[in-house]
């Protein structure tokens, strides 16, 4: 008698896309202490240790369960606030007991778990298994000297597909974004999208309209999406230079986000400094937020349990299904990249 394995269903391989993706689980500009996160159900501890490495690391104390969030940093390790346990950051080993009068007794399996750490657009980044991608890396940023400003996060009880999706949409500018953006079109122009592999774009100008952003004038801006879970806009102002925001929602359980996002100018802009970028760019997204979070289902709808129809102005959309089934089929035929950076 044989046993059959069972097809995986979509949904199943999204989810294990995304376990071997990266996404941000800090700002570094919050690393002056531990800060927690959690990935995908895994509770994360995240700090700069004494020699200023960035570490990734499970919360928990492998001796009583300890929160290591509330510990105190030493010089390459992190103790743990109930009974001073210590581990090392950078492959998590029990480095010290203080209880044992004798060190070498350090029972040999007592280790959390060490993940990768990568400090990138002002955000420290992992992955929690096997990456099946590169870490992120943007064509139109190659060159660029950019200065970064990390925003608060937003909470968003609703999957890293669906928060890419509305970062990307064009169609609900007139509904959603009256009092960001002015009156806009209702009529979306035929779109021009591009794919490669797991990147999606598209050159669009803006028309500056009445909102908060008219006076910066028209310009070109670049959409990009990369599966599972980056969504940016490049704002090419002729007269000003450029500016960025950009999106990472990071998923703490399959339909519930935690975006991780920021603006950033590029050195010697001439528009608004960054903290007025994100004062607009947070309107935008606040007026986003109470729509979003009661889209039904809360993720994409992989296997097709929800109907739902297309029309040319979901273009974009649909090319990034497109991309993320790409990054599925990586899991499907175990195709993967081990590269960190």
């Amino acid at each position: 008698m044989t046993t059959s394995i069972p097809t995986p269903t979509k949904r199943e391989l999204a989810e294990a896309s995304m376990r071997r993706s990266w996404f941000p689980v800090a700002r570094l500009c919050d690393l002056d202490k531990p800060q927690t996160a959690t990935l995908l159900g895994v509770n994360l501890v995240i700090y700069r240790d004494g020699e200023g490495r960035v570490s990734v690391q499970s919360r928990r104390c492998p001796h009583r369960g300890g929160d290591l969030s509330m510990g105190e940093v030493h010089r390459n390790s992190i103790g743990c606030p109930y009974h001073g346990w210590e581990f090392s950051s950078t492959d998590g080993s029990c480095s010290r007991i203080p209880s044992l009068a004798d060190q070498g007794k350090i029972p040999p399996r007592a280790s959390i778990a060490t993940y990768p750490a990568v400090e990138r657009f002002g955000h420290v980044w992992t992955v929690l298994e096997d990456p099946i991608r590169d870490m992120y890396e943007i064509e139109e940023w190659q060159g660029l000297d950019l200065e970064w400003l990390a925003a608060e996060p937003i909470d968003s009880s609703v999957g890293v597909g669906v928060t890419i999706e509305n970062f990307r949409d064009v169609a609900h500018f007139p509904f959603v974004h009256k009092v960001s953006m002015g009156p806009t079109p209702e009529v979306v122009e035929p779109l021009s999208v591009n794919r490669d592999g797991l990147d999606v774009w598209m050159d669009r100008p803006l028309d500056a309209g009445s909102g908060d952003w008219a006076n910066d004038g028209n310009c070109m801006m670049r959409y990009r999406c990369s599966a599972p879970g980056l969504a940016s806009i490049t704002y090419h102002y002729e007269k000003l230079g450029r500016r960025i925001v950009a999106g990472f929602p990071s998923p703490i359980d399959y339909e519930h986000v935690k975006i991780f996002w920021g603006v950033a100018n590029e050195v010697g802009y001439r528009g608004a400094d960054l903290e007025e970028c994100l004062r607009v760019e947070e309107m935008v997204y606040l007026e986003d937020i109470p729509i979003v979070e009661f889209i039904e289902p809360r993720e994409i709808p992989w296997d097709s349990e929800f109907q739902e129809f297309s029309v040319p102005a979901d273009l974009f959309t649909l090319n990034y299904r497109r991309s993320f089934t790409e990054l599925m089929n990586r899991v499907k035929d175990g195709s993967h990249v081990n590269e960190f950076v």
